[in-house]
């Protein structure tokens, strides 16, 4: 380890880290989200262009973007693991690298088998990387205070749709899509530049090799049987409720465009800004209803009711609103049901996140995050798939893109009852933590 690293790396002891410091540090790791979801919604953004060099139908465009999902899962239960063999500062520069070098190959040979495996390897070396970007913006702040940097990582999403999506449909149609790859991989070297330069980890989780864990705040709080915690009725319930609004997200990212476009009757640069759309509204209620939350909590609200509640009603209203896609005739008020609808939906995952962060040991939150980030990521194995099936069968694109976002509202709405009903951070956390305290008693 360098001198600077060594620096960087200097435990900092709960309520003396600098505020502005730890902001800063949970801005970079927005960035780095940004650049990960910029490389999801890249398929959305050339699927088009990229569909008629290769001759490729929408059914196996729609494969590509499920497969990518399989490795991402599979990825995502390595989250423990890395945090485990490595410090977040060379985990994270590590998936960084690996995500640049995926998605070069298809510039050099564009074929639909090159495609896949791209995909395929991206897939792999992003699965892990949601729960370490959490673990570390939640190692700068308190379990109280973890809705606003929840939703803000959440929001990244967002972001990237609202200002990454449309550079990269301006490039794609002036230069083509190999542009919009090269840009994405420079893009992801140059954020890892920075990275080695200002990262360390704060005083609210020490975790991955070599940490002191003496001031983590879990001194002398032994681990749990991760078989307790991933069988509580909170984690099960909510990963059931993330995965079906992430088959919605799924969706959104490998067929939006191509809606738009194919299906609503705009070009292909309305296509590609108009992606922001969903995302703008589902920044704004991330953020209002994650804001709102840490004060309701602050003033002695349950985590329950901020957590759990708030944002299973917003999806019951995704679902109520996404129903009536099918009916609607005209382009823009389409447009905006899906917009709309897809905001409601989006507040599920800063908060979910924060509530199952409350149920294990601080020890033990990248793990947990990890797999249930993995499970979360199953809704994007079959909808995007599923949904190229079923335009590829339908009467006309826009009646099938229609069906699709309709079937995913039901389904999101009937997980959002079960949530309703089972999920509770408070109990578990008591049946967890119980478990903690009697092993470390034996």
């Amino acid at each position: 380890m360098t001198r600077s690293s060594a620096t960087l790396d200097r435990a900092v002891a709960i309520g003396s880290e600098s505020r502005s410091r730890a902001w800063g540090l949970t801005a970079l790791l927005v960035l780095l989200y940004v650049v990960n979801y910029a490389d999801k919604a890249v398929l959305g953004i050339i699927a088009q262009p990229l569909a008629h060099e290769l001759g490729l139908s929408a059914s196996q465009i729609g494969l590509v973007g499920s497969l990518f999902f399989l490795t991402f899962t599979v990825g995502g239960f390595f989250a423990g693991a890395l945090n485990r063999w490595m410090s977040l500062r060379w985990a994270l520069l590590l998936l960084a690298i690996a995500w640049s070098v995926a998605i070069l190959p298809l510039v050099v040979v564009a074929s639909f088998a090159v495609l896949l495996v791209s995909r395929l390897l991206l897939g792999l070396a992003e699965g892990p990387s949601s729960a370490l970007l959490h673990t570390g913006a939640y190692s700068w702040h308190a379990p109280a205070k973890r809705g606003l940097p929840s939703a803000l990582l959440a929001g990244a999403a967002s972001i990237a749709k609202i200002a990454v999506a449309p550079a990269l449909a301006f490039v794609t149609v002036t230069f083509g899509w190999r542009y919009a790859l090269v840009a994405l991989a420079a893009i992801g070297v140059l954020w890892c530049v920075v990275w080695l330069t200002v990262w360390s980890e704060g005083p609210y989780i020490r975790s991955g090799k070599g940490a002191d864990s003496a001031v983590a705040g879990d001194a002398g709080e032994p681990a749990v049987p991760w078989g307790r915690i991933f069988r509580t009725r909170t984690f099960i319930s909510g990963a059931l409720l993330v995965m079906s609004v992430y088959a919605l997200v799924a969706v959104v990212l490998t067929w939006l465009p191509s809606y738009f476009e194919v299906g609503l009757g705009y070009s292909r640069l309305q296509a590609g800004s108009m992606f922001a759309f969903p995302s703008i509204a589902g920044l704004i209620l991330m953020l209002l209803s994650s804001v709102i939350g840490d004060r309701l909590l602050a003033r002695g609200s349950t985590s329950r009711v901020v957590r759990v509640v708030v944002p299973a009603v917003g999806v019951l209203i995704c679902g109520a609103i996404l129903l009536a896609l099918p009916s609607i005739t005209a382009p823009a008020v389409a447009v905006l049901v899906v917009s709309v609808g897809y905001g409601f939906a989006a507040s599920v995952f800063p908060l979910l996140n924060a509530a199952i962060s409350e149920i294990c040991p601080p020890r033990q939150t990248a793990g947990t995050l990890g797999v249930f980030l993995a499970v979360m990521a199953i809704g994007g194995l079959v909808a995007p798939y599923a949904t190229g099936l079923i335009v590829d069968a339908a009467a006309s694109p826009a009646e099938g893109y229609a069906t699709a976002f309709q079937a995913l509202g039901l389904v999101a709405a009937v997980c959002a009852v079960g949530a309703l009903l089972f999920a509770n951070p408070e109990r578990d956390k008591k049946l967890v933590r119980g478990d903690a305290a009697v092993i470390g008693t034996n």
